[in-house]
């Protein structure tokens, strides 16, 4: 099984409101934006156009000294419970998701200590490319697809391209892009609130069509 970082094990709230900060803006402002652009279905960069700000990149770095990457307050509660209940069941593990290369060293210091560990800037190639799935299958050693889960927070991101590439996707729904959006095509295998609730409902994953 393989699962995605943002708003799947890490939750986002802190770096977007760092953003807000840096930006001079209400966080409530700042998430409505990134609520229409979800909306819109652009990509989360998109936010900015949205409210104008040309320079954004020029603030990435101060925005990373502030934010001081993931800290333990950002995983979400069920995060590490359900990594360890996937391997009680048998599950060999993958993270690999669309992050800075450094996220990956984060993780493992929050104990996120999966088989398979990666970061998409290391890996050249990020999601929804096609190329990012055929790396996921690669680093985990080539299963058959539908041998293979990959859980994500994001539809444009994680479902339609896993499920895509012959992969059981997982859509869990929570984080502004699990609420926004919606799953029109019915690509998911599975859809659920929670890791924990993924957990419990384990065998749906592999029983679906």
């Amino acid at each position: 099984m393989c699962l995605d970082v943002g708003e799947t094990l890490i939750d986002e709230t802190r770096v977007w409101a760092v953003w807000a900060d840096m930006l001079g803006l209400p966080y409530l402002t700042l998430a409505a934006a990134i609520g229409a652009t979800i909306a819109e279905g652009n990509p989360h960069q998109s936010v900015f156009d949205f409210l104008g700000v040309d320079d954004w990149q020029r603030l990435a770095p101060e925005v990373e000294r502030r934010y001081g990457g993931f800290q333990a307050e950002d995983l979400y509660p069920d995060a590490l419970p359900a990594l360890d209940a996937l391997r009680a069941e048998g599950c060999s593990l993958a993270v690999i998701a669309n992050q800075p290369a450094q996220r990956a060293a984060e993780l493992v210091a929050l104990g996120v200590t999966p088989d398979v560990l990666a970061m998409s800037d290391a890996m050249g190639v990020a999601k929804p490319d096609p190329a990012f799935f055929e790396q996921v299958l690669a680093r985990c050693w080539n299963p058959r697809p539908a041998d293979l889960a990959y859980v994500g927070d994001r539809v444009d991101n994680d479902v339609r391209p896993a499920a895509a590439a012959g992969l059981r996707a997982v859509w869990l729904r929570r984080g502004p892009w699990g609420v926004v959006q919606r799953d029109d095509e019915h690509r998911a295998h599975l859809v659920v609130d929670s890791l924990a609730e993924m957990v419990e409902r384990l065998d749906e994953v592999w029983a679906a069509g």
